[in-house]
């Protein structure tokens, strides 16, 4: 574990705090602590949601330092391209929900981060951009594919395209962001979610998850609803499925296994 990413776990949440002051930017040893963290988390059976965050009250994270591009070093960049591509390739991939709190600032590399996850939950001063086009660069960890399926191909042009930067309030218009809270509250409203993902059972998370995720590479609606009908059915094989139904017949709490 890198020092630059903090991991601490409450009963079944994994928070995961970016930790490089000021900006709290992305390192290729940062990017390959994510990687590991959430393979790991994934292998813990015991964590079924994961928050990310910022450290401090002004970033979520200012994406990558752009003094490592200066003397345009292409081993440098496909380095870097390769750190980030795997680490936000992984955190999409979790098994679990993910939800970013953006506590602050989130731009270049930090927004991709937060497009990686399930949900985001803004803070009302927090500010998001993809400016990599003004500096001779572009988004390279998943923003010119994430975006657009969240705010539409005319708004991620602006983004991409113009350099436009929103604000809260404009990100819940578009649909960058779920929620809008005040500022400092943002962890608190995305550990609320993760707990209500909690009481789900992980093992029809996961799949539901999947599906949703599968509508993004264009399959019919008819291979969607297949596949639900077959999820559905693969469900009978894990524990989870018969201790929730007989759990709510029995008017308890249920007692997920995870599989």
């Amino acid at each position: 574990m890198s020092d630059l990413i903090q991991l601490e776990k409450r009963d079944h949440i994994a928070i995961l705090t970016i930790a490089n002051p000021p900006a709290n930017t992305w390192t290729a040893d940062s990017l390959e602590a994510l990687t590991k963290t959430v393979h790991a988390l994934n292998a813990d059976q015991n964590i079924y949601a994961l928050v990310i965050t910022g450290q401090g009250e002004k970033f979520f994270s200012a994406g990558a330092d752009l003094k490592m591009f200066a003397d345009g070093d292409r081993a440098v960049a496909n380095e870097m391209a390769q750190r980030f591509g795997e680490a936000f390739s992984a955190l999409t991939a979790f098994r679990g929900v993910s939800i970013a709190a953006i506590n602050g600032y989130a731009m270049g590399g930090g927004l991709e981060c937060a497009l990686s996850c399930d949900i985001r939950i803004a803070e009302e001063q927090a500010q998001m951009a993809l400016p990599e086009a003004s500096v001779g660069l572009l988004p390279c960890a998943g923003g010119t594919q994430n975006l657009p399926w969240l705010v539409g191909e005319g708004w991620a042009k602006r983004m991409i395209l113009c350099g436009e930067r929103v604000k809260a309030d404009k990100a819940l218009q578009i649909g960058l962001v779920e929620e809008v809270v005040p500022a400092g509250q943002a962890l608190e409203k995305a550990l609320e979610l993760a707990a209500g993902a909690c009481r789900q059972s992980p093992s029809s998370i996961a799949r539901c998850k999947q599906l949703v995720m599968s509508a993004r590479s264009g399959r019919s609606h008819a291979d969607g609803w297949r596949m639900e009908r077959e999820l559905f059915v693969e469900l009978f094989h894990t524990e989870d499925q018969k201790e929730g139904v007989n759990a709510f017949l029995e008017k308890r709490k249920p007692d997920w296994k995870n599989h």
